[in-house]
């Protein structure tokens, strides 16, 4: 952690100084199109300048050998590893350290100790005292979890920590990390081996919220019922080593996720005879664990239309009601993935498609789901499918689908994702008739998050950004992409983020920027989710276009393929590729807390100034005409004043025959003047303007939000015509607060509207109109249409953020 804040605090210097150096002393000019030069770290050999991995770019390789047993009755895993450690950066190593995550459920863990207490769970609000302000009792949620953390002994025991010579290596423990002391300095191209001994006891999600454990069927057939488990961050992992941060071991607190090397994977599970298993990796004795019928099964499914059962209900059933003291062991390999992951259940029905990608790399991956009973026709119809969907629609994104498996396992995980392997909700409703239903919701939710996690397989899993420092790098990337794999798999399916869905947000005091690291955002949902998604799908349906944010986006993705990206790299690609300069963007939506609010003030018209009199003087009679009668001369008029003029017409001459525009000798002498003084081109120009009699109008903008975007214009006329008119947001580049823009039409303007399609994620639309209209209110329209399509992606992300004081808040700030 020294060098970790040592750094930050060089970064933190640095911001300090290059802020200093360019800061205005005089007046309030803000330069939003600042280039983000002070504040992206400096290109060198190993990330440059265009947002690549240099010419010298390194990461480390880890390789694991895992043997692991399954203790379903005593709901324990009990494993032993051994680690290949290569060390491919410039640096000698002298330990290692590794990530415990299942630490962080003892009871003195840094993530129980700092857990604020709110009195709010999924099942309510605790009730308040009188005062107001203490909970007067627990929520049933907080009170269960504090029970099974009470009668649990949880997290790690490990043993038998050794090098590859067989020699005790020392080991030191500080929370969710270990630091293994090598015997030897690890020198740069050097490869290190050791082994360990490793169990601890499972949890149950349902009562802890964790990413991973065990959810009980106690009304199955078998006696004390059957349990569906889930093994995530389950086995001691090596943190990754970088060039940007050297070790990645921050505390792990139960939000950030991870960052991880990429490696191969040997591992054998064993677990009761009757239990089907689900893992990250290709099977690889199949002829030992399978029937004969079934393994015939999956190859038909290879080249099947629709998902072809491996292990069938029937099957899956029969399995539930008995149970088995004997044993089965699974073997699965995976090379070049960053983790492991799988699943084990008696409960199980397993069904398979294959999906023909093409290309060289893995032209045929099989698409997987496995689920129990529970599950239902909704599960049939749809796990896979979407499975494959997401395929087609991510590699059209990045790159083909690069492993052999794709799969998608029902357990008590509502949404994670691993290298091939991902857990997923829900099921269907048990009905009193004993049969099994779904809803409109319940079915949009599946797809969704299917589409979501098996997303993840591309971002983070294979593009390897650290989750735990910034969370937007893989949620926010995925649920842009999410949203484009949904809309394309039902267009009425409310799954996927518009801009207009963000705005209470946006407007929000609890609002933090996207680049706060994952355990201090305030509502991770909106901060690491659903802005990044909605900055995204403006970059690419407002801002570049599509041809040219699609082209810089599969350029990154395919950059960093299998490697670690950091947000300055995704940043350069961005504009590297498409040829944008786009600081002003990241600068706005990830650097700061403003928002979208552009105001249009006041729109007033010009004419232009012929200077010839014939002209200019019959146009301003025309206006003053157009002017209402004061109300002196109106009463005047209505009690028959007479005029002094009317009372002696002898006195009369030319000028009260005559208005005070019309045109005399001086005036036309004055004109003839003024052209020969001209140019042969001002005149032909002066002509041309005068031919066509153009509209010019001036319209004045505010910038009222911070935010700089471009001005979107829908132009209204008088003869019932629009137009649509873009302005880029350059044009706030000298006047950020303010800026007015002169409009030449042929047509007469009747109205204007900013934002017509509300595509910026404008916070209030009654200041888009001139002249102001009375307009409905946005976000009641959004909340009454939109609210209940939502609730399945706030169970998502309820599930992988685990706070549920800060998740409720999530839902209630607009998500």
């Amino acid at each position: 952690m020294i060098v970790r804040l040592f750094a930050l605090s060089l970064s933190v210097l640095a911001l300090s100084v290059s802020a200093d150096a360019i800061r205005q002393t005089k007046g309030d000019f803000e330069d939003k199109f600042r280039q983000l030069d002070e504040v992206l770290p400096t290109p060198n050999v190993y990330r440059n300048a265009a947002g690549e991995p240099g010419h010298q770019y390194w990461q480390q390789e880890v390789d694991y050998q895992i043997r692991a047993r399954l203790l379903e009755d005593a709901r324990r895993l009990e494993a032993t590893q051994q680690v290949s450690y290569q060390n491919n950066s410039p640096d000698t190593l002298r330990y290692l350290w590794l990530q415990l995550e299942q630490n962080k459920f003892k009871p003195d863990s840094m993530a129980e100790l700092t857990t604020a207490f709110a009195g709010i769970g999924r099942r309510g609000p605790a009730t308040q005292a009188g005062d107001g302000d203490k909970p007067a009792r627990l929520s049933l949620d907080e009170l269960r979890r504090q029970q099974f953390m009470t009668d649990h002994e949880l997290g790690y025991e490990i043993s038998n920590v050794k090098d590859g010579n067989g020699k005790p290596l020392k080991v030191t423990l500080v929370g969710t990390n270990m630091r293994i002391d090598l015997h030897q300095p690890l020198k740069p191209g050097q490869t290190v081996t050791f082994s360990l001994d490793y169990a601890f006891n499972l949890v149950e999600e349902n009562a802890v919220s964790a990413r991973g454990g065990y959810e009980h069927f106690p009304d199955d057939a078998r006696e004390g019922g059957n349990d569906i488990f889930q093994l995530a961050q389950w086995f001691p992992r090596l943190h990754a080593y970088t060039d940007y941060e050297a070790w990645t071991n921050k505390e792990f607190l139960g939000r950030g996720e991870f960052t991880l090397e990429f490696g191969d994977y040997e591992v054998d599970i064993t677990v009761p005879a009757d239990h089907i298993v689900a893992a990250t990796g290709s099977l690889q004795n199949a002829a030992d664990v399978l029937s004969r019928e079934q393994r015939q099964r999956l190859k038909e499914a290879e080249k099947a239309e629709r998902p072809v059962f491996v292990v069938t209900a029937e099957e899956a059933l029969e399995n539930e009601k008995e149970g088995t003291d004997k044993t089965k062991t699974w073997r699965f390999r995976a090379d070049n993935v960053r983790d492991f992951a799988w699943a084990s259940s008696r409960k199980f029905m397993w069904d398979a498609k294959g999906y023909h990608q093409g290309g060289e790399v893995q032209p045929l991956v099989m698409a997987m789901s496995f689920y129990p009973k529970e599950g239902g026709d909704l599960w049939k119809k749809y796990s896979t499918e979407a499975v494959v969907h997401t395929m087609e629609v991510y590699s059209r994104f990045s790159f083909d689908y690069p492993y052999p498996v794709a799969q998608s396992v029902n357990g008590p995980v509502g949404g994670m994702e691993y290298p091939m392997i991902t857990f997923n909700g829900p099921r269907t409703t048990l009905q009193d008739d004993g049969s099994r239903t779904y809803s409109q919701a319940e079915k949009r939710f599946l797809i969704g998050v299917v589409i979501h996690e098996v997303g993840h397989i591309y971002f983070p899993m294979i593009v390897n950004s650290d989750e735990r420092q910034w969370t937007w790098m893989d949620e926010g990337l995925n649920s842009f992409l999410d949203g484009v794999a949904g809309r394309e798999w039902d267009s009425e399916m409310p799954w996927g983020i518009e801009p207009s869905e963000i705005v209470d947000y946006m407007k929000s005091t609890t609002q933090v920027p996207i680049m706060t690291q994952s355990d201090s955002v305030l509502k991770l949902g909106p901060n690491a989710y659903t802005k990044p998604a909605a900055a995204l799908t403006i970059l690419r349906e407002t801002i570049l276009g599509r041809e040219l944010f699609d082209f810089a986006f599969k350029e990154y993705a395919r950059r960093w393929q299998y490697k670690r990206p950091t947000p300055a790299d995704f940043f350069r690609t961005m504009e590297e590729a498409s040829g944008v300069d786009l600081d002003w963007f990241w600068r706005g939506w990830f650097y700061s807390t403003d928002h979208v609010d552009i105001a249009l003030d006041k729109i007033y018209k010009l004419r232009m100034d012929t200077r010839n009199p014939d002209i200019d003087f019959a146009r301003e009679r025309e206006l003053e005409k157009e002017k209402p009668m004061s109300m002196s001369l109106e009463n005047n008029r209505k009690e028959g004043t007479k005029e002094w003029v009317e009372l002696n017409p002898d006195l009369a001459d030319f000028y009260d025959e005559h208005d005070r525009w019309t045109v005399t000798n001086k005036e036309r002498n004055a004109y003839n003047k003024f052209l020969k003084g001209l140019e042969d081109w001002e005149r032909k120009a002066l002509d041309r303007a005068v031919q066509e009699d153009k509209n010019y109008y001036v319209l004045e903008f505010s910038n009222l939000g911070g935010l700089v975007m471009p001005i979107i214009l829908k132009l209204d006329f008088a003869d019932g015509s629009s137009e649509m008119m873009r302005i880029p947001a350059e044009i706030w580049r000298r006047t950020p607060k303010e800026v007015k823009k002169l409009i030449v039409t042929d047509k007469e303007l009747t109205q204007v509207e900013v934002d017509p399609r509300w595509e910026t994620a404008d916070v209030d639309v009654e200041n888009n109109y001139y002249p102001r209209r009375i307009v409905p209110s946005r976000v009641e329209a959004y909340k009454s249409e939109k609210s209940k399509a939502k609730v399945s992606r706030d169970i998502m992300q309820d599930i992988k953020t685990e706070l549920k004081t800060d998740d409720e808040e999530d839902k209630k700030d607009g998500q």
